[in-house]
């Protein structure tokens, strides 16, 4: 075994497991890997300036890559920094290996300045966390953090990195990676039950969730919606493209509200949900949004999802990529000639339905395509109508997202990403992140103004590194989000018409100065002609490039 140091045992680690890129904001503790990547050649080191900011990079890197991203922390408060987007990580399921500097281990009982028991920290919001006391051990710590990260369902893990780790010198076996196979295949026997109730149901609908991106599954799952007929709506907080925007059976998601989602699913006799998302919603309601004695096929790669919240009457565990394929074939073996022409009706009728509704929508955004200030859904129509094919779209807007994924075409599974967890500040570096990983496709961040302030210093990486990123900042100088959930509540605040915390005026944030000070090339748009000019500017530049527009301020109902 060859005698080395662990900041050279750690680097060579993460080249076997195939890593190319790190991200990191070093400090004291992180000072010896820094001193390894004074010599080291073949993994990239991209500096953020808040660990907010630089988890959210790591998050869009692994979601737009599928590869596993690796972000290197200082000590406590660099971790507590970025718990929030951390938590946006864990929701979507991202394969990250979080690492955090920590005090060398002799002295940790001191109780030195910034330490804390880092993996006890982490672990609320991580698969696997752990800290390293053996310079030896080092090896097998980190091949099981990333078997652990990537295996179905991939997400974060944790490992704290000891000072004196890194710097010591010891005989160590770099021992190989191992990966978990992820096209586990459903029970044959669940699969026979799914085929059944689907080839029998009349008003069959699925609903769709980020397993199927995940498990690149859109055409298994477009060849079942089209044999049995059934509209597909995506989960409620969808990360991903989970079924091609532009297939005529997508439905988009379904109003995020108790009675909206009950108004839909009582139109239907069979739910079959793939890795979908049974139900997250905001706010409590005395209506519960699945109806009773509705039959559930319930398909999904994460067993603790299968029948959470409702009672599967089949719960299949399985990969949708792996199992769509068998449940389809044992579909057409059971649907007899005259259930397949009623399939045949029923897809059509969807068909007809959803290409109405967005008939209609476009219709409506285009008509206000003129209106000053800028409304939402007119923007979101101009930017899908201009956008090359292989765009990728970022989006974190919040009270403007309406109409958004049906707006923007996303026909395949890595071409449009949203917030899952909630945590907001996540977009506008996600979007740097998801320009890592896919540096020949064009990207686009739309990010809400309240939430690009929290993670803004992410501009700076953009422009330190050259990442050609163009970011669309929907102004409505406000936290209209919550100003709309407020005026709902009909309480106080909408008798007297006072929203406390949720303007950002009296100063106005200057997005525009704020882009330049980092770096980034940035412009003011009043219109959506603006905007749309801009937008292709910036598309065209080969730079990062921010553009403000000024929405529509509203937000009671008309």
């Amino acid at each position: 075994m060859p005698v080395m140091s662990g900041k050279r045992a750690f680097l060579e680690l993460l080249k076997q497991e195939g890593v190319d890129l790190m991200f990191g904001n070093p400090g004291t503790t992180e000072l010896p890997l820094m001193d390894a990547f004074a010599v080291e050649r073949d993994i990239r080191y991209v500096l953020g300036l808040q660990e907010a900011a630089l988890m959210a990079m790591a998050d869009g890197y692994a979601q737009a890559s599928g590869r596993l991203a690796v972000l290197n922390l200082h000590v406590a408060p660099g971790l507590g920094n970025a718990m929030g987007m951390l938590y946006d990580a864990l929701k979507a399921g991202s394969p990250i290996l979080v690492t955090a500097g920590q005090q060398d281990l002799q002295f940790l009982v001191t109780e030195p300045v910034l330490s804390a028991d880092l993996p006890t920290l982490a672990r609320p919001f991580v698969k696997w966390a752990a800290e390293v006391h053996r310079v030896e051990d080092l090896p097998r710590y980190v091949h099981r953090a990333v078997k652990t990260a990537l295996a179905p369902p991939t997400g974060p893990v944790f490992l704290s990195l000891p000072g004196d780790i890194l710097k010591n010198d010891a005989d160590i076996d770099l021992l190989g990676p191992t990966r978990v196979a992820p096209r586990l295949r459903g029970d044959a026997e669940a699969v026979a039950a799914a085929a059944e109730l689907l080839a029998q149901a009349k008003r069959p609908v699925i609903i769709a969730g980020d397993a199927v991106s995940q498990s690149r599954a859109h055409a298994e799952l477009v060849e079942l919606a089209e044999l049995i007929g059934a509209p597909v709506y995506v989960e409620f907080v969808p990360s991903t493209a989970s079924f091609p925007a532009t297939h005529p059976l997508y439905r988009g998601a379904m109003l995020r509200t108790q009675p909206g989602v009950r108004a839909v699913l009582d139109q239907h006799d069979v739910l079959f949900s793939v890795g979908g998302d049974l139900f997250t919603l905001s706010l409590p309601s005395a209506v519960d949004p699945m109806p009773p004695n509705l039959p559930l096929i319930h398909l999904d790669n994460d067993p603790w999802e299968i029948g959470k919240n409702y009672p599967a009457k089949v719960g299949i565990y399985g990969d949708p990529k792996a199992t769509l394929p068998e449940i389809t074939a044992a579909l057409r073996e059971k649907m007899s000639s005259g259930a397949r022409g009623l399939a045949r009706e029923r897809l059509k009728t969807a068909s007809d339905a959803a290409r109405a509704e967005r008939d209609a929508l476009r219709a409506k955004a285009r008509a206000m395509a003129d209106q000053v200030p800028v409304q939402a859904l007119a923007l979101l129509e101009a930017i899908g109508a201009m956008l090359p094919k292989n765009a990728v779209v970022i989006e974190e807007i919040l009270s403007s997202a309406p109409g958004a994924r049906s707006m923007i075409d996303s026909e395949d599974e890595k071409s449009f990403f949203g917030l899952r967890g909630g945590g907001i500040g996540w977009g506008l570096p996600a979007a740097i992140g998801a320009k890592l990983a896919q540096p020949d496709r064009p990207v686009v961040a739309l990010v809400g103004d309240g939430s690009a302030m929290y993670t803004v210093q992410a501009l700076w990486t953009a422009a330190h590194d050259k990442i050609a990123v163009v970011f669309v900042i929907f102004n409505n100088t406000s936290y209209r989000i919550l100003k709309q959930r407020l005026l709902a509540m009909r309480g106080l605040a909408e008798q007297a018409d006072t929203f406390v915390g949720m303007e950002l005026t009296n100063p106005a944030i200057d997005f525009v100065g704020l882009a330049n000070s980092l770096g980034v090339a940035a412009a003011r748009a009043t219109t959506v002609k603006q905007a749309t000019d801009l937008i292709a500017k910036g598309l065209n530049s080969n730079a990062p490039m921010l553009i403000d527009v000024a929405l529509d301020r509203s937000f009671k109902p008309a």
